[in-house]
């Protein structure tokens, strides 16, 4: 997931996951960032915004790093990150029309669990 930075100005919506979110902290607008997520910590916890920032921080590298190592994330009630080969293929440039190879890759995925599919 992609978070945006810290201004509210020129925020693109990320899908179902900011609505999540929107719901569960009853934020104005309809992009979550990081520093949402850290001010809700604060809220929630009483702990200082560096402290906050940190654990928020590491909980996101961790996650990098299992992704990174191809590891599949499972987060109960909420969904379930994973990385998935992209096959080779062959696609075209739009302009020229000429052929281009596409190289193999990962691309991670998320499916989200039955909580997050029933938001409305």
């Amino acid at each position: 997931m992609r978070f945006a930075p810290a201004s509210r100005e020129g925020r693109a919506s990320l899908g179902a996951i900011p609505l999540a979110f929107s719901a569960v902290f009853n934020l104005e607008g309809d992009t979550v960032i990081k520093l949402d997520i850290i001010n809700e910590v604060v809220n929630k916890t009483g702990i200082t915004k560096t402290k906050a920032e940190m654990a928020v921080e590491t909980v996101f590298e961790s996650m990098k790093r299992a992704l990174a190592h191809g590891e599949r994330i499972e987060l109960r009630g909420f969904g379930i990150f994973n990385v998935r080969p992209r096959k080779t293929g062959i696609g075209r440039n739009p302009r020229t029309g000429a052929e281009v190879a596409i190289p193999p890759g990962k691309a991670v995925r998320f499916k989200p669990g039955k909580e997050l599919q029933s938001l409305q």
